[in-house]
C-alpha cells in the first residue's frame, strides 16, 4: 500500500510539474531543451532517379534508420497507430492529462498498473532520449521533455519523429526499415495485418520479432486487431479478416544495389545524408540478376561490369561495376565501368562510319581481306583466316580486321581520334604515340562507360550525348557537330542491326558490335536500339588472360539477357534520314563498287592527275538558298583535278549520273549541314562540309 501512494504521488508531481511548464517556465525550457538536433541522424540513402531506394548506409552506431515522412506511410496504418497509441494526440499538449488521471486511479485502486499513459510525444521523447532504467525520476523527464517537443514541432513533425525512430527489433529502426526487411517493400501500400504488426512490434521489439519468436508478434498483433478504436477505424470485418494472414517468419535484406555508385555518392558528398542518382531501380535490378547469374559461369576471377544509358536525355540507368562486389577472388570492389581497357573491335564502327561521310564506299563496295603490309604494320584476322573479296556490309558484319585497317588508313587515324573528342570521349594511346592503325584494332585504352557514351551518339542519329557519371555531373546533349553525319550513322547501324545473335539469344531489333583485346583479356559487347545503349565488359581486372574469352561467345550473349531483363521496351531504331539508302553493286558508281588499294594498303590513284579537290562551295561555308523561305535554290558545285569522269554525292546518296564536266547542281532536301563528296575515276574523293540556310 505503502508503494502504491508513492507511485501514486509521484505522478501527481510529475502531472504538476507538466502543467507548471505548460503555464510558460520559459527559462527551464531554454537552459534544458530536448536533444532534437541528435534525432536528425539517419541512415544516409542513395535513392535512384524516382527516390526509389537503391541502397542505405547504418548509421554510425548500427542502426538501419531510414527517414520516414507521414507521406511515406500508408494512412491507414498511421490512422491505427494513433487509435491503439494515442487517441487524443491530435489535442493534447505533449502529455494526456485525461491518460495519466486514468493510470493513477487504476494505480491505487488495483495496487499495480494496470494501463499506461504514454503519449506518441512522450514515446518520442524517450526514443530520442533513452532511459537506462524505469526510474520515476526518468518518467518525469519524459514528461516534461514531450512538452518541450510539443512547443517545438508540430504533430506532423512528432509523428514523423516516430515513424523514423520507433524500435523494430535488433538494428531496426524506424517504420521503413521494418517493412523492407519484413515484407520486402516500402510501407506506402499495407495489409491491415502488416500495418496491424507494424503498430504491435515497438512495445516490445526484442520479444516480438517475427523472424524469431512467432507466436509472440502474431498475438501481439492480434492484440491490436482486437482494440475497439483500431476496429473502428478498420470497418466491419477488417480485423477479422487480417487476424487469418501469415506472420514473416524471416527478415529480409534491405535493398542494396549499385554498390560502386553509391560508394562514390558517399565519398564525394560525405554529410549529404540523401543522395539522388540517374539510374532506375527496376533496370538496375534486371542488370544485377544478369550479372549473378553470368559471373557463375566464368572462371572464378573473371568479372564484368555493365553500363546502359538513355540516350534521349544522357542519363546512366544502370550501372553494374563487378560481378559482385564483396567477391574478393574476382576483386569486386574494384569499378570495371571506370577502367582503361583496350577496345578489341568495337571502335571498328566509327572507321566505317567515317569512309560512308566520305563517300569512300557504300555498304555494297567490294573491299579485299587478304594479307596486306601497311609499312610495317600487318593486321591478320581473328581466326587468322581471309575471305578474299568481301561487301563492307560483310566485312563489318564480320568484324574482318584487314578491311577495317583499309578503311582507316584512308580516312586517318588522326581524324578518327579527333572525331572521338566531339563525344567527349579520350580513348588512351600508349606514352609517347601518335595515332596509328592499330587503333582500329584495339591498340588504344577506354573505359566502358566512355564507350557507350560514344555509341550513345550512334543511337542518336550521330548528335553525341554525356551520360554525366550517374551522381553529380549533370547528363544531356553536347552542343557542337555531330560525331558522324546521319546518313553515316543509318548505313552502320543497318549493317549492325542485321548481325546475327548468339547463340540460344532470340533476335530484340538492337544493333550491336563485339570485340576481343589482344590476348584475350577484354571481350566487350555494346548493342543499342532507338533509345537506349548498353555496354558489357568481361575479363579479369588484374588484366590477365582468359583463354578462350571471346567478344562474340561471352560478351554478347550478357548484353542480349541484359536487355530482356532490363524490362525496357525495344525502340526500333530511327529511319534513313534523307538521301541514305542500301544500293545494290550494280546500282554504285564505278568508282564506288570496288575500294582499290595497293599492296601497301594505299587507295591507288594515277600520278598523272592530281587529286580532286573541291573549290565550291569551300569546307564549313555558310550558303544561303532561301531554305527559310521555303523554296530552296540549287547550289553551284565546282571541282578541280581528278580524272573523269565524276560522282557526286550529297550526305552518301549519289546525284545524277557520272558527268565528265567540272561543274554540276545540287538542290538541298532542307536546312542545316550537309556533307558534300565528289569521287573521280581512280576512286579517289574529296568532301566539304557546309550549313545550308
Amino acid at each position: 500500500m505503502k508503494q502504491r501512494w508513492k507511485l501514486s504521488i509521484g505522478l501527481g508531481i510529475g502531472l504538476v510539474f507538466v502543467v507548471g511548464l505548460a503555464l510558460g517556465l520559459d527559462a527551464a525550457d531554454r537552459t534544458f531543451p530536448p536533444p532534437l538536433e541528435k534525432a536528425q541522424v539517419v541512415s544516409p540513402e542513395v535513392l535512384d532517379a524516382d527516390g526509389e531506394l537503391l541502397r542505405a548506409f547504418a548509421t554510425p552506431e548500427g542502426r538501419w534508420r531510414l527517414k520516414t515522412a507521414v507521406e511515406d506511410v500508408d494512412p491507414r496504418f498511421l490512422k491505427m497507430l494513433v487509435a491503439y497509441e494515442d487517441r487524443r494526440f491530435w489535442d493534447h499538449g505533449g502529455v494526456d492529462p485525461l491518460a495519466l488521471g486514468r493510470a493513477v486511479l487504476q494505480l491505487v485502486t488495483n495496487g499495480r498498473i494496470v494501463s499506461g499513459a504514454s503519449t506518441l510525444s512522450m514515446q518520442v521523447a524517450r526514443l530520442i532520449e533513452p532511459r537506462e532504467t524505469r526510474s520515476m525520476p526518468a518518467k518525469l523527464l519524459q514528461l516534461a521533455r514531450a512538452v518541450q517537443i510539443e512547443r517545438r514541432l508540430s504533430k506532423l513533425e512528432i509523428l514523423q519523429l516516430y515513424l523514423t525512430h520507433a524500435p523494430y527489433g535488433g538494428n531496426l529502426e524506424g517504420v521503413r526499415a521494418a517493412s523492407l526487411a519484413y515484407f520486402g517493400k516500402e510501407p506506402r501500400r499495407l495489409t491491415v495485418a502488416e500495418a496491424a504488426l507494424l503498430v504491435a512490434l515497438p512495445q516490445s521489439p526484442e520479444s516480438r520479432r517475427p523472424d524469431r519468436h512467432v507466436e509472440a508478434a502474431k498475438t501481439a498483433r492480434e492484440r491490436v486487431l482486437v482494440r475497439s478504436a483500431v476496429a473502428d477505424v478498420l470497418g466491419d470485418g477488417e480485423a477479422d479478416r487480417a487476424a487469418g494472414d501469415a506472420v514473416p517468419t524471416r527478415r529480409l535484406q534491405l535493398p542494396a544495389y549499385a554498390a560502386h555508385l553509391a560508394e562514390a555518392a558517399i565519398r564525394k558528398q560525405p554529410k549529404a545524408g540523401e543522395y539522388r542518382t540517374t539510374l532506375k531501380r527496376s533496370i538496375q535490378q534486371g542488370l544485377e540478376q544478369v550479372a549473378r547469374e553470368a559471373s557463375a559461369k566464368l572462371a572464378p576471377k573473371v568479372s564484368l561490369a555493365m553500363v546502359m544509358a538513355d540516350v534521349t536525355t544522357g542519363a546512366i540507368v544502370g550501372e553494374v561495376g563487378s560481378a559482385d562486389y564483396f567477391d574478393a577472388g574476382r576483386s569486386g570492389w574494384i569499378d570495371m565501368t571506370r577502367v582503361y581497357r583496350s577496345p578489341g573491335s568495337t571502335l571498328k564502327p566509327f572507321i566505317y562510319g567515317l569512309a560512308f561521310e566520305q563517300g569512300l564506299v557504300s555498304q555494297e563496295t567490294i573491299i579485299e581481306d587478304r594479307p596486306a603490309d601497311f609499312f610495317g604494320y600487318r593486321p591478320k584476322n581473328f581466326d587468322m583466316s581471309y575471305q578474299g573479296d568481301v561487301s563492307v556490309r560483310q566485312a563489318l558484319q564480320l568484324s574482318l580486321n584487314v578491311p577495317a585497317v583499309r578503311l582507316l588508313d584512308a580516312v586517318g587515324p588522326s581524324r578518327l581520334m579527333i572525331r572521338f573528342r566531339r563525344a567527349e570521349v579520350r580513348p588512351v594511346l600508349p606514352p609517347n604515340e601518335a595515332p596509328g592503325l592499330a587503333i582500329g584494332l584495339g591498340g588504344v585504352g577506354i573505359t566502358l562507360k566512355e564507350l557507350v557514351q560514344a555509341y550513345a551518339a550512334l543511337a542518336n542519329r550521330g548528335n553525341p550525348v554525356r551520360l554525366g557519371n550517374g551522381i553529380e555531373e549533370q547528363p544531356g546533349m553536347i552542343d557542337g557537330e555531330p560525331l558522324l553525319e546521319s546518313q553515316a550513322v543509318w548505313n552502320v547501324a543497318d549493317i549492325l542491326s542485321d548481325v546475327l545473335p548468339p547463340q540460344g539469344s532470340r533476335r530484340l531489333g538492337i544493333a550491336y558490335k563485339t570485340g576481343t583485346s589482344y590476348g584475350y583479356r577484354d571481350a566487350w559487347s555494346v548493342g543499342f536500339d532507338g533509345r537506349y545503349v548498353l555496354g558489357v565488359w568481361v575479363g579479369r581486372p588484374d588484366n590477365g588472360a582468359v583463354p578462350g574469352i571471346a567478344g562474340y561467345q561471352t560478351a554478347a550473349p550478357i548484353l542480349f539477357e541484359a536487355f530482356s531483363k532490363s524490362g525496357v521496351p525495344i525502340t526500333p531504331l530511327p529511319a534513313a534520314p534523307a538521301g541514305a539508302m542500301r544500293l545494290a553493286q550494280s546500282d554504285l558508281p564505278i568508282s564506288q563498287r570496288r575500294f582499290s588499294v595497293t599492296a601497301n594498303g594505299l587507295i591507288s590513284a594515277s600520278a598523272r592527275e592530281p587529286a580532286p579537290q573541291i573549290v565550291y562551295p569551300p569546307e564549313g561555308a555558310r550558303v544561303d538558298l532561301g531554305a527559310r523561305l521555303g523554296d530552296i535554290s540549287p547550289l553551284v558545285l565546282k571541282l578541280q583535278g581528278g580524272r573523269a569522269p565524276f560522282r557526286w554525292l550529297a550526305n552518301g546518296r549519289p546525284l545524277n549520273e557520272l558527268s565528265r564536266r567540272r561543274t554540276s547542281e545540287w538542290t538541298p532536301d532542307g536546312a542545316g549541314y550537309s556533307t558534300l563528296t565528289v569521287i573521280d575515276a581512280a576512286g579517289r574523293a574529296a568532301s566539304v562540309r557546309v550549313f545550308v540556310e
